[in-house]
């Protein structure tokens, strides 16, 4: 049995995949700040574990309650700041990075112990194609107008960091999904893609096996070329 635990997973993107990976047969723990939220996650079969990606005590008591770890799938993010470039300071790129960027580092670095003793561990980072240059300023697809600059930044450093961790646990396949304009709280709902459509990319790379890419960026047709 494969053992998973998601960030972010009492609803949207994240209750989705959690949805989809207990279909596949894996045992999941369904991680959110509140787990008074979770009550959707728990009708799907999920274990609920209080886990908040910007507090490390919250983070180590969360990995102590893992029996085993086989998949992490680090979905919990935030979009931030989204107003006028002249109100951006510093303190809104902070508090989105803290959640999409530094909250990605702490679950991972405390899941490593259990991963590595997994027969096949593996590592998903919900990114987004907003931090992908080549997507950003090509006119005409869904990230070009896109303004917010702490989201974009925060997704890049996602896709960097899933590069780095990959070359760094060459036993591990650390991958980086992007779920496409999707309707989500995020965006009020206006993607034009399901939630379902949405988390393909994600579920795909969580049931890979030992013999499947690392250090790639996929989206739901396969793997986004630079």
């Amino acid at each position: 049995m494969t053992t998973t635990l998601i960030t972010g997973a009492n609803r949207s993107l994240g209750l989705e995949t959690t949805r989809r990976l207990i279909e596949a047969g894996h045992t999941v723990y369904a991680g959110m700040r509140d787990p008074a939220t979770g009550d959707a996650a728990r009708e799907l079969g999920a274990h609920v574990v209080a886990l908040d990606v910007t507090d490390e005590t919250s983070v180590d008591a969360a990995m102590a309650d893992l029996p085993r770890l086989d998949v992490l799938v680090n979905n919990a993010g935030v979009l931030g700041f989204t107003g006028d470039i002249d109100d951006l300071d510093t303190a809104a790129m902070r508090r989105t990075f803290d959640t999409n960027v530094f909250g990605l580092v702490r679950v991972t670095q405390a899941a490593l112990s259990l991963l590595r003793r997994s027969a096949n561990p593996v590592i998903v980072n919900v990114a987004s194609g907003v931090g992908w240059p080549r997507l950003l300023t090509t006119s005409g697809t869904d990230e070009f107008h896109v303004p917010a600059v702490p989201y974009a930044a925060s997704k890049a450093a996602v896709i960097t960091a899933t590069v780095q961790y990959a070359k760094s646990l060459p036993e591990m396949r650390v991958n980086a999904s992007d779920p496409g304009y999707t309707g989500t709280d995020f965006n009020g709902h206006r993607g034009h893609q399901t939630v379902t459509e949405g988390t393909d990319a994600t579920v795909a790379l969580a049931r890979i096996g030992r013999d499947g890419p690392t250090g790639e960026f996929h989206n739901r047709l396969g793997r986004i070329e630079y």
